[in-house]
């Protein structure tokens, strides 16, 4: 049995990459969604577009990953 060990190490450090990119965008979403909800800041409609090309990013990434997932959709 044989074990490509550097392909192994390619694909744990773009699955972290992409993980660390994931929850930074996430992330983002909801700091648009309390901004829109914060009242003093003024920026209800920027905040709510903010998350939602968030939120709508995050959707197309978990999408794309069960895309490459299931054999069917291929």
């Amino acid at each position: 049995m044989h074990v490509d060990w550097s392909a192994l190490g390619r694909v744990a450090a773009v699955s972290l990459g992409v993980t660390v990119a994931v929850v930074v965008v996430f992330t983002f979403g909801v700091l648009g969604l309390s901004r829109a909800e914060d009242p003093r800041t003024g920026a209800g409609a920027t905040g709510r577009l903010q998350a939602g090309l968030c939120f709508l990013a995050c959707a197309a990434v978990v999408a794309y990953g069960i895309y490459l997932i299931v054999p069917q959709f291929h």
